[in-house]
């Protein structure tokens, strides 16, 4: 794994380094004591979603929960947002883009938000937690926000569920 400092205080880019031969191709994205390490993290939870073509999900987020987050099939653009209003860098963001094939993570900090936006067909996002999920704990920003001004890049109109609706 090779740790690399973004743009936003607290988000790191994770490298990870797959294995391949004949069979195909061995990659490790998790390794508690190594991020332990490094950070001092405790995951406890871990969860996945599966999702279309052109489907936005969130830009949510809480102020005591650190992500882990991979896109382990696919190909997403991941919108990482400060709204910590006592930091510097306040609305301040990057975006990433995931898939299989770079193998990349992004590590995300409490108080900060984020969101994927699915390029390929489909695509297979995992987070691990260090909270358990509470919905009612959440902070949520719309995806077109004009206060944080977000460019997406988006051409075509995203797929959202209820609760990201503009």
């Amino acid at each position: 794994m090779n740790i690399l400092k973004t743009q936003l205080d607290k988000v790191f880019l994770i490298q990870n380094r797959p294995f391949y031969d004949f069979r195909g191709k061995y990659l490790e994205i998790y390794n508690k004591d190594f991020l332990k390490k490094k950070f001092k993290l405790n995951f406890i939870q871990d969860d996945i979603s599966i999702s279309k073509k052109n489907v936005l999900r969130g830009i949510h987020g809480d102020s005591k929960t650190w992500k882990l987050v991979t896109c382990l099939y696919g190909k997403i653009k991941l919108l990482v947002v400060n709204n910590d209003e006592k930091s510097k860098q306040y609305k301040k963001y990057s975006i990433f883009l995931l898939s299989n094939k770079n193998n990349n993570q992004v590590l995300i900090p409490p108080k900060f938000g984020n969101g994927h936006y699915v390029l390929s067909n489909f695509a297979i996002f995992h987070y691990k937690q260090t909270t358990n999920y509470n919905r009612k704990s959440q902070f949520s920003i719309k995806w077109n926000s004009k206060d944080f001004n977000f460019k997406w890049g988006i051409k075509k109109k995203p797929i959202l569920s209820s609760r990201d609706q503009a």
